[in-house]
C-alpha cells in the first residue's frame, strides 16, 4: 500500500500553488521528499484576488473559478508526478487546502469558504482527494483555523525546549509547543505579508517587496504604527483567527486619512513591516517560557522582517524551520499532506485548545477518484 501523499496549499497571498510530496513510511516521522511552487497564470490570479471581496455575478464567478483553480491544482500535481517518475497509483491521497476566499468564523453562523473543486482534482489526477478541512471544526464551534498546529506538534515539538513556530504568509499564525505535556496553543497573530504585498503592488507595480528592500529605504512612522496596533484584534484572547476581511488596504487608507501629515509610500511600507514584526513578537512575549522561535512561510525570506522580529525579542533564539530539516516554504503544503494522512487513518486533525472546537475531530471529506 502506498505511503506517499501530496499536499496542496494556496495561501492568503495568492502567489502560487505549493505542492509537497511526503512519505509516511515511518508513521511517526513524515519525510518531505520534495516541494515546489507553481506560479499562477495571471488571469486566474487576478480572478482569485477579486473573489476575496464582493463583486457582481459573484456566485457565477465563484463556480467557474472553483473549477478552473482545480484544473491548476491538478496540473501542479501532474508536474510533481512527472518530476519523480510517479503515477497516480503511487499516491495514496492528495490533501488540498484550496484557496480561501472568505473566512468569517465568528457568530452563530460563522463560516470559511475554500474553492478548488476536489472532485475535479480527483478526476483529472486519478488520485483520491481529501479537502474541506475547516468546516468540521467550525461546525463544532471552532474557528476552523489555524489548522497547522497539530502538524507542528507532530514534527517540531521538542521535550527539552519551549518552542514557538510562526508561519508568516499573508496572515501570520503562531503555534506554542511546550516542552512538557501542557496544552498546545495556536492562533493568528494578524497581518503577515498581505498588507505589505498590497501596498507594494500599488506603489511599485511589484507583487511583493523582495527581501524587504523597499521597506528598508523607509522610516517607521510611530503615530501610524500606534494607530495600526490599536486594532482590537491584537488584544483579543485566543482562540482567534483572521484574514483579509479584517486587514486590507481600505482599513489602512482610513487610518492614513487621519494622520496629520502625508506619509511617504516607503515609510508606510516600513511601518507595515513593523506592524507585522511587533504583532508577532508581542504575542510571543505574552507566552511564557518560549526560548526558541522557528519561522516558516514567505516571510522567512524577508531578512529585514526577521531582523525586526529579533530586535523585539532579545534573548530568544530565532531561526527558520530549515534548521529542523523542513524548508520554510514547504511547511504548510506538507501540513495538508499530513491532514490527508490523518483523515485516512481516522486521526484528529484539530486541537480544540487552538480552534475553540468542543472536541477533537477527523477533518475533511474524502473525494474518491473512482
Amino acid at each position: 500500500m502506498s505511503t506517499l501523499y501530496i499536499g496542496l496549499m494556496s495561501g492568503t497571498s495568492i502567489d502560487g500553488i505549493d505542492v509537497a510530496l511526503v512519505d509516511f513510511a515511518d508513521n511517526d516521522a513524515p519525510k518531505l521528499l520534495d516541494c515546489q511552487t507553481v506560479p499562477y497564470e495571471k488571469s486566474l490570479q487576478e480572478q482569485l484576488h477579486k473573489l476575496c471581496s464582493q463583486s457582481e455575478n459573484e456566485v457565477i464567478n465563484v463556480g467557474k473559478t472553483d473549477r478552473k483553480l482545480a484544473e491548476a491544482f491538478a496540473a501542479a500535481v501532474q508536474q510533481m508526478l512527472e518530476k519523480h517518475a510517479l503515477n497516480a497509483a503511487d499516491i495514496k491521497a492528495i490533501g488540498s487546502h484550496g484557496q480561501t476566499i472568505r473566512h468569517v468564523p465568528a457568530g452563530a453562523y460563522g463560516f470559511s469558504v475554500q474553492i478548488g473543486d476536489p472532485n475535479t482534482i480527483a478526476v483529472l489526477t486519478g488520485i483520491d482527494v481529501v479537502a474541506d478541512f475547516r468546516r468540521k471544526d467550525i461546525a463544532l464551534g471552532g474557528q476552523g483555523a489555524p489548522l497547522v498546529p497539530a502538524f507542528h506538534k507532530a514534527v517540531f515539538q521538542d521535550h527539552q525546549h519551549h518552542r514557538a513556530v510562526v508561519n508568516i504568509g499573508g496572515i501570520a499564525n503562531i503555534t506554542l509547543l511546550p516542552a512538557d505535556n501542557s496544552s498546545i496553543l495556536g492562533f493568528d497573530t494578524g497581518p503577515g505579508n498581505t498588507l505589505m504585498d498590497a501596498w507594494c503592488k500599488r506603489h511599485t507595480g511589484k507583487a511583493y517587496d523582495k527581501e524587504g528592500a523597499w521597506a528598508a529605504t523607509g522610516n517607521v512612522n510611530p503615530l501610524l504604527l500606534k494607530g495600526l496596533l490599536a486594532h482590537p484584534y491584537f488584544k483579543e484572547k485566543p482562540p482567534k483567527s483572521t484574514g483579509r476581511e479584517m486587514f486590507h488596504l481600505n482599513w489602512l487608507e482610513q487610518l492614513l486619512a487621519t494622520q496629520p501629515d502625508d506619509i511617504k509610500p516607503e515609510d508606510v511600507q516600513a511601518t507595515l513591516l513593523a506592524l507585522t514584526a511587533q504583532s508577532i513578537s508581542q504575542h510571543i512575549l505574552s507566552l511564557s517560557q518560549v526560548s526558541e522561535v522557528f519561522i516558516c512561510g514567505g516571510g522567512a525570506f524577508n531578512p529585514v522582517l526577521l531582523d525586526a522580529i529579533k530586535n523585539e525579542m532579545p534573548g530568544i533564539t530565532l531561526t527558520c524551520t530549515d534548521s529542523l530539516n523542513i524548508a520554510a516554504d514547504a511547511v504548510e503544503a506538507m501540513a495538508f499532506a499530513w491532514l490527508a494522512y490523518a483523515h485516512i487513518k481516522g486521526l484528529p486533525g484539530n486541537i480544540p485548545d487552538v480552534t475553540g472546537a468542543c472536541r477533537p475531530a477527523v477533518l475533511g471529506g474524502l473525494y474518491p477518484a473512482q
